[in-house]
């Protein structure tokens, strides 16, 4: 008598990917008209969110929309003017994650810089963060984000710029000291490294190239990022829901040598 063979095992059906965590989401970008604030926008629209970009220029915001379509809309603003933040965020109904990435600022030797000068990164990069967050966080939803942008000089400066050094490690206890605050809206820090991107090709090209030959000898991957790569990074910080007060490094292992 033969043993009859085994019934076949029920396959399941094919699972049928949902939405992603960003889809419908309303997501804020003020420095979203380049850089990396521009490559945020274009992932996040591609996961189904609508953008709200900020800045300076009338002309890039208008580009960076029509580039992503009818999930972008966009208004000028100046982070360093308390006033023009406050008329930013008045039209905004709801913001689900916060990205800040614009701010003008020289970074140099303490010696060397003039007051103003040494000053500026904090003006702009960090109270500029701070004072978005403030004006945003009515309008966070409970499951939403604050995403701060720092950098690696914070953990390991490269050269001698010790005001910047400090805001950026500024930036990162601010973030820590927000997560408490503002729970359970999470609030991260992205620390990127050198990349080759908009904000080096406003710099002179022998500063530039030096920046770079340093970079890639210093890092362990020894290469230069890419903003779609720290982009990536940004929203991965919005979509995990379960990652608060804390610093990434999209940096090539730079902070680890």
């Amino acid at each position: 008598m033969t043993t009859p063979p085994p019934a076949p095992r029920p396959t399941a059906p094919a699972a049928v990917p949902g939405p992603g965590p960003l889809h419908g989401r309303t997501i804020v970008l003020i420095g979203g008209g380049s850089g990396i604030g521009l490559r945020v926008a274009h992932q996040a629209v591609a996961a189904g969110a609508r953008v709200v970009l900020g800045g300076r220029s009338a002309d890039r915001l208008a580009a960076a929309a029509q580039e992503l379509g009818d999930a972008a809309t966009w208004h000028t603003v100046d982070v360093t003017d308390r006033a023009s933040l406050a008329a930013f965020f008045a039209p905004v109904e709801r913001v689900d994650h916060l990205l800040t990435t614009a701010g003008t600022y020289r970074v140099g030797p303490m010696l060397e810089l003039s007051d103003e000068d040494a000053e500026s990164p904090f003006v702009a990069k960090f109270w500029g963060q701070y004072h978005a967050v403030r004006l945003a966080a009515p309008k966070l939803t409970a499951d939403g984000s604050v995403v701060l942008m720092s950098g690696a000089a914070g953990a390991r400066p490269p050269g001698p710029a010790p005001a910047y050094a400090a805001c950026n490690a500024a930036l990162e206890g601010l973030a820590r000291g927000l997560a408490v605050e503002l729970a359970p809206v999470r609030v991260n820090v992205v620390s990127p490294g050198t990349i080759d991107g908009n904000l080096w090709q406003g710099r002179p090209a022998e500063a530039r190239e030096q920046a770079f030959a340093q970079y890639r000898r210093d890092t362990l991957l020894h290469r230069l990022g890419s903003e779609d790569e720290i982009a990536h990074a940004v929203l991965y910080l919005f979509g995990n829901g379960y990652t608060t007060g804390s610093t990434l490094y999209p940096d090539g292992g730079y902070t680890l040598r």
